[in-house]
């Protein structure tokens, strides 16, 4: 049975396809249903793009307090960058619009890449980001093709990992601070790197000490709401009735 009223955390693995408040609401809407709660509070901690899958940190009630707390902490993530090609969402959303040869990159110039992006860095958020500018999304304005400026960010890569056993695809683990993009950190592996690059695929594993294999599957997170909703309005009307 789940107290949400009272303040609540959910781990849940964010499905492909998927936004971060389509999840939320979801959730919300079960809880509103099957519990019988008419006015419940949830949020987020940590957006995911909706080609992006794992863990997301949901707050119920009083907990929501929390989110920036959670937030803050360091996350890690696994995923796919493809070499040869960048696009203008930096990631497999839209079309290339650049295509580079990568025949002749080797082994030891990707190291050396790798190793500029390990540390504290500056990082342009991608214009194709819920970022607000001036009351607008970021995206808003790169869709009306309107410039706008982005500045850089500080952020920390405590570490950066890359298999490049299907390269050009490069298979990577980055473990990095609050307000880094992997979006942004593919595309500037790429210039760095004198080509072009984009991701392909995005899992966050962790925030913190919570880990994606302890989260909820949506599905079954419905089931159990569901099964024990009942009972909870049972609960919830006996409590009523001693107050």
């Amino acid at each position: 049975m789940f107290y949400v009223e009272e303040g609540a955390v959910f781990l849940v693995d964010k499905p492909i396809d998927w936004t971060s408040f389509d999840t939320v609401n979801f959730v919300r809407a079960l809880f509103k249903r099957f519990y019988g709660i008419r006015k419940l509070k949830v949020g987020h901690a940590g957006t995911l793009d909706p080609l992006a899958t794992g863990l997301l940190i949901l707050c119920t009630g009083p907990m929501t307090k929390q989110i920036e707390d959670f937030q803050a902490q360091v996350k890690t993530y696994t995923g796919t960058m493809l070499l040869g090609q960048s696009t203008p969402t930096y990631d497999l959303e839209s079309e290339p619009d650049a295509l580079f040869p990568t025949e002749n990159i080797t082994p030891e110039q990707i190291e050396a890449t790798r190793l500029k992006f390990i540390g504290d860095i500056k990082q342009h958020p991608p214009k194709y980001s819920a970022i607000k500018i001036k009351g607008k999304r970021a995206f808003d304005y790169a869709r009306s093709d309107e410039e706008i400026e982005l500045k850089a960010r500080d952020i920390h890569i405590d570490d950066f990992k890359l298999n490049l056993d299907r390269f050009p695809e490069m298979d990577f683990e980055v473990t990095c601070s609050k307000g880094t993009y992997i979006r942004s950190l593919a595309h500037d592996f790429g210039r760095e790197l004198g080509n072009g690059a984009c991701l392909k695929s995005l899992r966050r594993t962790r925030i913190g000490d919570f880990k994606v294999e302890d989260a909820w599957q949506l599905e079954d997170l419905k089931n159990e709401i569901i099964a024990t909703g009942e009972e909870y309005k049972k609960l919830k009307e006996a409590l009523d009735k001693t107050s």
